[in-house]
């Protein structure tokens, strides 16, 4: 008993930085109270003494605000950090080495005495106030996202994000330790968004195209202007931003157009360092600046220079 109190304790220190001392681990982690209360009311309720169990059960969710029924089957290393608002249903099954948030909700979705409640992988991270529902089965080592709300089974390394929970990401290897980066998360519907902008893009460059393989009459030929910044920047408009959906020339990504003759390198900058779609964007720049007639080559170069909403608010205000 005492070498699984001790094991408590040092994955408190695994995965929470913020924990310090051992003292401030066995006073002040309300996730390890409701923990160690559940064990005394899981070993009530398999032994029949259901009424006692339950009791536990609710003392343990007037002093932590972390409701586990005391039917719930709880794997080794498991943490609920900070904790508020857990609920955990009656034949939830939680597998070793899970990372819980505050909010989460294992909940059930059918009022016959069978099973109704998830099952949760090894190694699994559950984002703040994510909900699952229902006799489905969480994969090992997947991640669901903050707020998520999951109905359908996910499998092994998956990210799921959204309402209704859909898999957002490429599965993962199994991890080594555990990942406390729940808030680095793909996003589908921009993805999705991002891949029909450049679907069209794509069609307007074959339009393009197949308009200058078109003869031209030869004093239209010999009158042709140079190249201009302000037609680029007019070609740019149209290519945006997914995360914000406002052009990239709008929100001032565009810093500055260097033209030598057919050559162009446009300069722009990010909206954030971690920008997801910073490829997307650069290909998008490329394109439609290669649109341009007179234009030959393209150089797309990001600078490392902040950009700042609040400068964009008050540009659009003025």
């Amino acid at each position: 008993m005492f070498e699984r109190i001790k094991e408590d304790i040092q994955t408190v220190f695994d995965k929470d930085p913020a924990a310090k001392t051992v003292w401030e681990v066995i006073f002040c982690y309300p996730g390890l109270h409701a923990l160690w209360l559940h064990r005394i009311a899981h070993f009530l309720w398999d032994r029949k003494l259901l009424f006692l169990a339950r009791l536990i059960s609710h003392t343990n969710r007037f002093l932590t605000g972390i409701e586990i029924h005391p039917g719930a089957k709880i794997g080794a290393r498991f943490f609920i950090d900070h904790g508020s608002g857990v609920v955990i249903g009656e034949t939830a099954e939680i597998g070793d080495d899970v990372l819980m948030y505050q909010g989460v909700v294992l909940g059930g979705t059918s009022l016959e005495k069978k099973k109704r409640h998830p099952t949760i992988g090894d190694n699994v991270v559950i984002g703040t106030g994510a909900t699952v529902l229902g006799p489905i089965t969480i994969g090992d080592n997947a991640k669901i996202g903050a707020g998520s709300v999951v109905i359908k089974p996910v499998p092994p390394g998956a990210t799921v994000v959204g309402v209704p929970g859909r898999i957002a990401g490429p599965k993962e290897p199994a991890r080594p330790e555990v990942d406390l980066e729940h808030g680095k998360l793909p996003d589908p519907v921009l993805r999705a968004i991002s891949e029909a902008l450049g679907g069209q893009n794509k069609l307007e460059e074959r339009v393009r195209a197949l308009e200058r393989a078109l003869p031209r009459p030869a004093a239209e030929e010999g009158k042709m202007a140079p190249v201009t910044g302000e037609e680029i920047r007019e070609a740019l408009k149209e290519v945006i931003d997914p995360e914000v959906g406002i052009s990239v020339v709008d929100l001032g990504l565009i810093k500055e157009i260097v033209i030598n003759g057919g050559a162009v390198e446009v300069r722009m900058v990010l909206t954030t360092p971690a920008c997801p779609l910073v490829g997307y964007l650069v290909e998008q720049v490329r394109r439609k600046t290669k649109s341009v007639d007179g234009v030959e080559t393209v150089e797309v170069t990001i600078l490392d220079e902040p950009w700042s909403w609040e400068r964009f608010a008050s540009q659009t205000d003025s």
